[in-house]
């Protein structure tokens, strides 16, 4: 079969991305399509469901059949992944029926609606049923905001889907969602029975216009005529469930035994733990992982790279006009002004919660702070402060998985800020973490393609990922800096303490 190859494609907040495979893991052609996050007013995130989901997966795909010269007949199959817990109301043929699918914790429209929920069932009641609290990374609330925001799109919604079940839909013509992915929409998901239920609330929605639950690396059925037609892939190819983004970065890196754990540096932090037994902290989320019989220790923060972005556009105009004019690459421009400043950038301390906080917090009326300004301050303290803060709430979860007794093991860094040597060292030195950081990340799409193999039967065992893998290298805590460090945590967390009502009363006046 060394003539047989996988496609996995992963919708992420900013771009595309897909590759095509051998069997061995070896890489013939990988893709990127750059894409936009709406914004349509605060509190709001959305993507355009034609254009972004369906229609950068159509190109992406196309692009990697003819850039690798494969021949669609010799595909195996086909896996996909997407910004995990969305909401799209599509009709009867698929269609969307609203322009922007409702995206994941970033998007907070639905705080009525969890304030009514919590309020009406029991933020307890909830817990135990679902392994976690509601937070703006439920889809149910924002399944309900539809319902009493825009009536008539709800009622004609044969459907509520995610991104991954939207093009595995278009696909396929089947709606299906992992359990991973589905565990989010609290509080219609059974924990414990792994299935949908309302035995907490009715008034959500039917669940019969939920997805069909399955696991990730199943097959979901087969490329339709008018897919092929538009995708250029083979008619009949099988196509995987598929998963969240962080989930299929997860195993593209070896994330597959009890006690690992991706920390993964994308537009958000997110946080992945193997477990061998389901644990449960309302701080945390405790979910299914991809596989029958798994569990994991899941969080998810709600800036990291989306805030480093928002300071270089923001505050760094100038490093990226002079980037555009041939200049240096405007992140390693402020991040080589940062590298200069000392551990706890001189007294500054930034909360990051500049789009609320999902984990562990569960604030999505939080708001950045930078706080300690002097006049002495530049823009590469801020910028190291920065750093500093999304480090403080990696090291707030690491505190809380100890004192659930699910400290990890291993941990394994990937994404886009692993490529900053200064976040990476921040991290390691606030939380006193070691990190492995693979030599080559393909990201969350080979994470696809692996999973496609283990539905065609290629692999029988999630650990023959590793199989794929190459060299890593170490990003090891310096502990000369760790009092320093653990200092300016303990004022990390009093500040927002001290911080949250007024936050509240301005995100209300906002």
């Amino acid at each position: 079969m060394a003539d047989k190859y996988l496609l996995g494609v992963d919708v992420g907040t900013y771009e595309t991305k897909g590759v095509i495979t051998n069997l061995k893991g070896e890489v013939l052609s990988t893709q990127v399509s750059p894409h936009e996050m709406l914004i349509p007013q605060q509190g709001w995130a959305e993507h355009d469901p034609e254009g972004v989901w369906w229609g950068d997966f159509v190109s992406v795909t196309k692009r990697l059949i003819e850039s690798s010269g494969v021949n669609p007949k010799d595909i195996l199959a086909v896996g996909c992944s997407a910004i995990g817990i969305c909401v799209l109301p599509i009709d009867k043929d698929g269609l969307p029926l609203r322009k922007g699918g409702i995206l994941y914790g970033v998007d907070t429209r639905a705080t009525e609606e969890i304030a009514y929920l919590e309020k009406e069932i029991g933020t307890e009641r909830i817990f135990d049923k679902a392994g976690m609290t509601l937070s703006s990374q439920a889809a149910a609330p924002k399944i309900m905001w539809l319902k009493n925001n825009e009536p008539e799109v709800y009622k004609k919604a044969h459907k509520f889907v995610t991104a991954t079940t939207f093009i595995v839909g278009r696909l396929t013509g089947n709606y299906v969602i992992d359990h991973l992915t589905g565990s989010f929409v609290t509080p219609l998901y059974d924990f414990q029975a792994r299935k949908w239920t309302d035995e907490l609330t009715s008034e959500i929605v039917e669940l019969d216009r939920l997805p069909e639950l399955r696991w990730a690396s199943e097959i979901a059925g087969t490329v339709t005529a008018e897919a092929a037609q538009q995708t250029g892939l083979l008619e009949g190819t099988p196509v995987t469930v598929g998963t969240a983004d962080a989930a299929a970065e997860a195993v593209s890196v070896g994330v597959t035994n009890p006690g690992q754990m991706m920390l993964m540096y994308g537009s958000t932090i997110f946080i992945i733990e193997v477990l061998d037994k389901p644990i449960a902290d309302e701080r945390m989320w405790a979910n299914p992982y991809l596989f029958e019989g798994t569990s994991a220790l899941l969080a998810g923060m709600a800036t990291s790279g989306s805030l480093t972005r928002w300071f270089r556009d923001q505050l760094a105009p100038d490093l990226v006009t002079a980037e555009e004019n041939g200049g240096l690459n405007a992140y390693g421009a402020i991040t080589e002004e940062a590298s200069a400043i000392l551990p706890g950038s001189e007294g500054l301390i930034c909360l990051p919660y500049f789009s609320g906080e999902r984990t562990p917090i569960n604030d999505p009326k939080a708001r950045g702070v930078y706080f300690g300004l002097t006049l002495a301050h530049s823009r590469a303290h801020m910028f190291k402060a920065t750093l500093e803060g999304i480090g403080y709430g990696v090291r707030h979860h690491l505190d809380i998985m100890s004192d659930m007794g699910a400290f990890p093991d291993e941990v394994i860094a990937v994404g886009g800020g692993t490529k900053s040597p200064l976040w990476l060292q921040a991290v390691s030195d606030i939380g006193q973490i070691s990190q492995k950081v693979p030599a080559v990340t393909l990201g969350a799409s080979y994470g696809d393609a692996f999973l496609a193999g283990m539905g065609a039967g290629v692999f029988s065992d999630p650990t023959d990922i590793n199989k794929w893998l190459t060299d890593s290298r170490m990003v090891n805590p310096d502990k000369a800096v760790a009092e320093i460090y653990s200092k300016y945590m303990d004022l990390y967390l009093e500040l927002y303490k001290e911080t949250k009502n007024l936050m509240h009363k301005v995100h209300e006046l906002a």
